[in-house]
Formats: C-alpha cells, structure tokens, sequence
C-alpha cells in the first residue's frame, strides 16, 4: 500500500489555514464581545462562514484524496487536484476576508473574483478527483 504523502501534505497546509482562520475567529468574537453567532456583525459573520466553509469542504476531500493516492490515481494526478484544491481555499478565505468578497460590497471586485476561482476551485477538484477515481476503479 501506499503512504499518501500527497494527502497527508494537503492536509497539514489545510490544518494550518483552518487553525489560523478558527484564532481570527476567536480574536474577533473577543474584541466584538460576541459569545455565540454574529451578533448582527458582518465582518464576525465573515469570519464565521470562512471558517465554516473550509471546515466543510476539507476534511471530505482529505479524506478521498488520501483513498484515491491510495489505490488507483496516479501521482501526477493526485498531485494537480490537491495544488488546485488548496489554492482555491486559500483563494476563498481571502475573498471572504472583505464586504465586497462575502456580501457583494463596492470597491473590490478582485475579492469576488477570488471567491468565485475558490469556489470553482473547490468543486472543480471534488469531480476530478471522483471522476478520476470512479473511472480507475471500474
């Protein structure tokens, strides 16, 4: 069997992000005195939903990148899929990090942009990498 060195790297980088949005999270609900949800603030709810949405997208992808890495797709392949995976994360916690990236605010149309290459992204990389796996296995 393979180690799935790949997955295991995408991982740790993931686990880093993930680990730095969920402390600006937390500095954010300290200094806005937010216990719990966002309290009507919209830049917590940035936060929040940055946090949220990687937490939801990374885990599954880790998780399959590793059983694909695994078993039947090729190397260059898992490779591609997890650059393309974590630089669209990377690409949405940034567009996230603004009004114009999150709520469609004036003034930034490069972060709704990186929201939109994040998201693309992300799916992109979940059907290449089902793809990918469903035609090798078969």
């Amino acid at each position: 069997m393979t180690v799935p060195i790949i997955s295991a790297s995408a991982g740790a980088i993931l686990i880093i992000l993930q680990g730095i949005l969920m402390v600006l999270t937390g500095l954010h609900r300290g200094k806005a005195g937010i216990n719990i949800g966002t309290g009507g603030d919209l830049a917590m709810e940035r936060k929040i939903r940055r946090h949220g949405n990687l937490a939801e997208n990374a885990g599954l992808f880790v998780a399959v990148l590793a059983l694909a890495e695994m078993t039947v797709v090729p190397h260059s392949a898992i490779l591609m899929i997890a650059i393309a995976f974590v630089v669209a994360r990377f690409s949405h916690a940034i567009a996230l990090s603004t009004a114009a990236g999150s709520h469609g605010a004036e003034g930034g149309k490069i972060f709704v942009l990186a929201r939109i290459i994040g998201a693309l992204g992300t799916l992109l990389s979940f059907l290449a990498l089902g793809v990918l796996m469903l035609i090798k296995l078969v």
